[in-house]
């Protein structure tokens, strides 16, 4: 007995019918999670890459602390919040400090300015305008400050805006350090369903495919991050040393910087200031370290980065600016490691495609 072309049809247009809704609702219940979690994202993308950056070490710990996964996972966790919080507290104190003794010294009016170096009128295009500020300031900073206040008071809600910044970026990192333990903590597990992920989209090339992924996000945060983080670091002890105002402040910029291969643009000003305010030879010592600073590293990069993937600059760069930009801080370095497994897995799957084509 055969079925009526016009039963066939309708069987077929029920079928549709109920895929359609099926992949309906599938895309709903996605969106409505990505919906959810879209607050949490730059945080567990972060928490992830620092798990899947530090599991060498982890491995290790864990090894020497016979197989514990649970405690090697809490002293790696207390370990990194110890070398977050420390710098970022004395960072902060430097700033409050100079900020509470700048504000003192204003008062009091013993605030005195250096006046210009003479090679300030020099300065290309900038010059006669900050070389005539400059001599005011240091004969009457309260004229200046007056003259001034309109664009003082414009700039202090950006001001406080971006502090609030820094502090829901540093909570973020915490939050993302107790992520990255808990996803250490149960190392093996995650391993397991990251694995059946990477099988499931790419098949038989998922194994390839999640240590590409692995190498490549050790590659980036050890000879990118890594580099810009010691960078602050020596930067820091630098304009602490030199007494250099708002030392805090001055790493967090040289961070940004540094993570998007600027840091030299940073130290620039600095160096001036010192010139213009320091000893000479205190001075030429504090030149002396931000060339060794802005220096460093071109032989920190290759001995990290040869560990891993080697990843252009400028998908670095362009990640970290997109990060920037959509996440904040902290998307500075999400973003560029993303954008830089992106890559590595697009260049992958199209010398995957360029050798099936040859071999048919």
């Amino acid at each position: 007995m055969t079925v009526p072309h016009g039963g066939a049809d309708r069987t077929r247009i029920d079928l549709a019918l109920e895929a359609s809704i099926h992949i309906g609702l599938a895309i709903l219940l996605t969106t409505a999670c990505l919906l959810i979690l879209s607050p949490f994202v730059s945080v567990l993308a972060w928490g992830t890459i620092i798990a899947v950056s530090a599991y060498p070490s982890f491995h290790k710990l864990q090894m020497k602390l016979g197989g514990r996964g649970v405690l090697a996972a809490v002293i790696f966790t207390v370990a990194l919040l110890a070398l977050l919080v420390v710098p970022v507290v004395l960072l902060a104190g430097t700033l409050v400090e100079g900020v509470q003794n700048m504000t003192a010294h204003f008062k009091d009016g013993t605030l005195l300015i250096p006046p210009p170096p003479a090679n300030v009128e020099n300065w290309p295009i900038i010059g006669a305008s900050v070389k005539s500020v400059w001599e005011l300031a240091s004969k009457d900073l309260a004229q200046v400050l007056r003259n001034f206040a309109p664009q003082i008071r414009s700039v202090v809600p950006g001001i406080f805006s971006a502090s609030a910044q820094i502090g829901l970026t540093v909570l973020q990192f915490v939050i993302s350090i107790l992520v990255a333990g808990a996803l250490l903590a149960k190392a093996e597990s995650v391993y397991k369903v990251i694995s059946s992920l990477c099988s499931r989209l790419f098949g038989e090339k998922g194994p390839e495919f999640q240590q590409l992924m692995g190498a490549t996000i050790r590659s980036v945060t050890t000879g990118i991050l890594g580099v810009a983080v010691i960078q602050t670091v020596l930067a820091g002890l630098g304009f602490l040393v030199a007494g250099l105002p708002g030392a805090g402040l001055w790493a967090v910029v040289f961070l940004i910087a540094a993570v998007l291969q600027l840091g030299v643009v940073v130290l620039l000003p600095a160096v001036v200031y010192g010139f213009a305010v320091f000893t000479t030879t205190k001075a030429v010592i504090f030149l002396i370290w931000c060339i060794v600073v802005a220096t460093v590293d071109n032989v920190l990069k290759p001995l990290l980065l040869g560990r891993g993937v080697a990843v252009p600059m400028v998908v670095v760069f362009l990640g970290a600016i997109g990060g920037f930009v959509s996440l904040g801080i902290i998307g500075l370095f999400v973003g560029a490691i993303v954008l830089s497994v992106g890559y590595k897995l697009f260049l992958a799957w199209i010398r995957e495609g360029s050798v099936t084509n040859q071999e048919a």
